[in-house]
């Protein structure tokens, strides 16, 4: 628990004074200026490689995927498939209120609310006050309210920016919400590796982690803040209605043909970046919401592979036999 305090110390430290963000930037860019020629298509290289803006939404795109991977595993061993539809639409409502009050730093706002909300969930789960899905249910749908009245009442109903925040719009990542990401995204990969050991043990039997004197409250308190950040980190590329679709589904995948933690993490991040990529190219080929078209590639992802794993793999094992 003391590491992680400290990384919430860096984390804001970073905050206030590192450009992450422009330093990842001039890193990648040479790469992916390379890259451009070999890629398909017309508008997805023109766009997302030889374009600043799009070079940093793309960015910003495989960063809170390799950062759903791992998560979105650890969020299944632990039952808590739900618990990032829940602060994505908590998320929805902090942008909401960050542009009924006009400020220029909405992913802040969201931040802050999302990290307090998944604080008061796990304590009302630990504390046996309320079941982990009822207490998400209503952070899901009251917080979700509140960003709808607060923009129907001040802040002029809903306009084409706040659709982004909903449904994804990955044109919506600036320099500082990129920063942001960037930041986020390290320190989430950062404490998920730390902690991988004492989060699957208390996740397994937490019964058993916490008489070997691990930290189970302490570390599941850790885990659903670092969730809640990651989540926020998503909004923009995926949307706060299908942010599950990157978090859970291709962990999901993963668990289809995965037969150990390890190869779950591994697949994970297959899954997770081949319907990321392919989403992108697809969303930008046919002029659609990229969050949508991501969700839609990692069902059909999902979709396929269970139909191989439970309905084709069977018969090609038994054809084999009888032969």
């Amino acid at each position: 628990m003391l590491i992680f305090v400290i990384m919430i110390l860096v984390f804001f430290i970073t905050v206030a004074t590192v450009d992450i963000g422009d330093l990842i930037l001039d890193f990648f860019i040479p790469i992916l200026e390379f890259l451009a020629p070999f890629m398909p298509g017309k508008i997805f290289p023109k766009f997302f490689f030889e374009m600043e803006i799009g070079q940093q939404a793309f960015l910003a795109a495989m960063l809170v995927t390799l950062v759903s991977g791992f998560l979105g595993v650890f969020l299944l061993t632990r039952n808590l498939a739900l618990i990032g539809d829940g602060l994505a639409h908590v998320s929805f409502g902090g942008v909401a209120l960050a542009i009924v009050f006009s400020s220029t730093s909405p992913l802040y706002f969201a931040l802050t609310l999302s990290i307090i909300s998944a604080i008061i969930i796990y304590e009302l789960q630990v504390r046996e006050i309320l079941s982990g899905d009822a207490s998400i249910g209503i952070f899901l749908t009251g917080m979700l309210a509140l960003g709808l009245v607060s923009l129907r009442i001040w802040g002029g109903g809903i306009q084409n920016d706040i659709e982004g925040y909903l449904f994804g719009n990955i044109l919506l990542v600036d320099k500082e919400s990129f920063n942001i990401i960037c930041i986020i995204s390290i320190f989430s990969i950062a404490f998920l590796i730390i902690s991988r050991k004492i989060l699957l043990i208390s996740s397994i039997d937490p019964l058993a982690a916490q008489i070997q004197g691990i930290p189970v409250r302490a570390s599941g308190l850790a885990f659903s803040i670092i969730t809640a950040a990651a989540v926020v980190s998503m909004v923009q590329v995926m949307g706060a209605l299908l942010v599950t679709a990157l978090l859970v589904t291709p962990a999901a995948t993963s668990q289809l043909i995965s037969n150990s933690i390890r190869s779950s993490f591994i697949w994970a991040q297959v899954f997770g970046f081949s319907s990321v990529l392919l989403g992108l190219y697809y969303s930008s080929e046919l002029e659609t919401g990229s969050g949508s078209m991501i969700a839609l590639i990692a069902a059909i992802i999902f979709g396929v592979v269970a139909i191989f794993q439970f309905g084709l793999k069977p018969l090609l094992y038994q054809s084999e036999n009888l032969n």
